[in-house]
C-alpha cells in the first residue's frame, strides 16, 4: 500500500511539474494562444466542452476496447497454432514476418475505403496494429521452454497438446504480458489514425475539426482526454498483471 501511495505521489508531482513547465514556456515565449494555449485555457476548454468530449470519447473507447479484444484473441490463437503445428510455422510465419515490414498505418486509407467511415474500420485498424506484437511475443515465449521442462515432457511422453497447455502456455505468460503492454501503447494511436483518415465521431475526428477551426485549446483538450484514457487502460492492465503474478505480496 505504501508503495502505491508513493507511486501516486510521484505521479502527481510529475504532473504538476509538467503543467508548470508548460505554463512557463507559454509565458516566456509569448506564443499566441492559437498556436500553444496554456494549461488554464485548455482546462477551460475541457470544462466548457465536457459533453462533446465525453460523447466522442465514448465512440473512441468502444472501438479501442473492441479492437484490443479481437486483436489479442486473434494473436493468441495464431501463436498457439504456430507453436502446435510445424506446418503452420512453415507456411504462416514467413508471411507474418513479411507483413510486419509493411507500415500498418499506411493501410488506414485502404481499410477505410473497404469498410467505410464507421466503427468497423477503426476496430480493424486497432486489430492490425496490436496483432503482430501479441503474436510475436507470445509465440517466442511458447517456443522458449527451458530444457528441464522439455526433458520432463519427453520422459512423461506428453502429447504436443498437453505439453502446450500445461508447460508452454504457463511459461509464456510473461511474454504475452510484454506483448500486451506494447499493444496498449500502440492501440490508441491506431484508433485515432483511423478517425483521422475518415470518421464523423471520435476524439481523432474532434482534433481534426478543432484544428480546422483554429480551436487549438479544444484540440489539446481532446489530446489530454485520449492520454488520460490510455494511461487509465495501461494502469488497469498493470494492476491486474501485478495481482495475478504476485498475489501473496499484494495481500500483505
Amino acid at each position: 500500500m505504501n508503495g502505491s501511495l508513493a507511486a501516486i505521489a510521484r505521479g502527481i508531482l510529475a504532473l504538476g511539474f509538467g503543467l508548470a513547465l508548460w505554463q512557463g514556456v507559454v509565458w516566456a515565449s509569448g506564443v499566441p494562444a492559437f498556436i500553444l494555449p496554456g494549461p488554464v485555457r485548455v482546462a477551460e476548454s475541457l470544462w466548457n466542452n465536457a459533453g462533446m468530449l465525453v460523447q466522442n470519447a465514448r465512440f473512441t473507447v468502444v472501438n479501442l476496447l473492441t479492437g484490443l479484444a479481437a486483436g489479442v484473441a486473434l494473436g493468441v490463437a495464431t501463436a498457439l497454432n504456430l507453436a502446435l503445428s510445424p506446418g503452420a510455422r512453415l507456411l504462416l510465419r514467413p508471411m507474418l514476418i513479411f507483413a510486419q515490414a509493411v507500415p500498418v498505418f499506411a493501410l488506414a486509407p485502404v481499410v477505410t475505403l473497404w469498410l467505410g467511415y464507421g466503427a468497423p474500420s477503426k476496430i480493424v485498424m486497432v486489430m492490425l496494429v496490436i496483432y503482430f506484437p501479441v503474436t510475436s511475443a507470445f509465440f517466442d515465449g511458447l517456443m522458449r521452454l527451458p530444457a528441464p521442462l522439455t526433458d520432463m515432457a519427453q520422459l512423461m511422453r506428453a502429447t504436443p497438446l498437453r505439453r502446450l497447455i500445461w508447460l508452454q502456455v504457463p511459461h509464456a505468460l510473461p511474454s504475452l504480458a510484454s506483448g500486451l503492454r506494447l499493444a496498449l501503447v500502440y492501440a490508441p494511436f491506431a484508433v485515432v489514425i483511423g478517425e483521422w483518415v475518415g470518421s464523423s465521431r471520435g476524439l481523432g475526428y474532434l482534433m481534426l475539426m478543432a484544428n480546422g477551426r483554429g480551436q487549438t485549446d479544444l484540440m489539446f483538450a481532446s489530446l489530454l482526454v485520449l492520454a488520460g484514457l490510455s494511461l487509465t487502460l495501461f494502469f488497469i492492465f498493470e494492476a491486474v498483471i501485478r495481482r495475478l503474478t504476485r498475489p501473496d505480496q499484494d495481500k500483505k
